[in-house]
């Protein structure tokens, strides 16, 4: 069964909405900075850090796309982008759904990633345990 995480754009959060090319931009800023860490290290770091291309379906054009796995150990992670009510006010999110196939290894990547954009963007992450982390500033 799929198991779904959610990055939610709540108050205090660095952007106040996000679409599906803003969710890309942080993955390739994912990308671009693992490539410096692995330049300093002297190895090819960014393909273990991120063993995913970034794929788009016809029929998913503006609603979602998907990571595609390079290796066994990773197959395929999907990303959409949303909102939702949450008394009067809208909150967007960015939902991340590991689909039936999915490896261990791709729940781990997702987790990172969950928590790097999370991180980046100062938004309230769920995780797939259903754990919360809350990476906007709360008074």
């Amino acid at each position: 069964m799929s198991q779904s995480a959610y990055i939610s754009l709540v108050q205090g959060s660095q952007v106040q909405d996000i679409t599906l090319d803003g969710v890309k931009d942080q993955l390739r800023q994912y990308r671009e900075q693992t490539e410096l860490t692995g330049r300093q290290l002297g190895w090819d770091y960014a393909d273990a850090a991120f063993p995913y291309a970034i794929e788009q379906k016809p029929e998913a054009e503006g609603q979602w796309f998907y990571l595609k796995g390079n290796n066994p150990l990773y197959r395929h992670i999907v990303i959409g982008t949303g909102s939702r009510e949450d008394g009067e006010t809208v909150v967007p999110y960015i939902q991340v759904v590991l689909p039936d196939g999915s490896t261990h290894g791709d729940k781990a990547k997702a987790n990172e990633l969950c928590k790097w954009i999370g991180k980046r963007l100062q938004a309230e992450v769920k995780m797939f345990n259903g754990r919360t982390f809350y990476f906007n500033p709360r008074k």
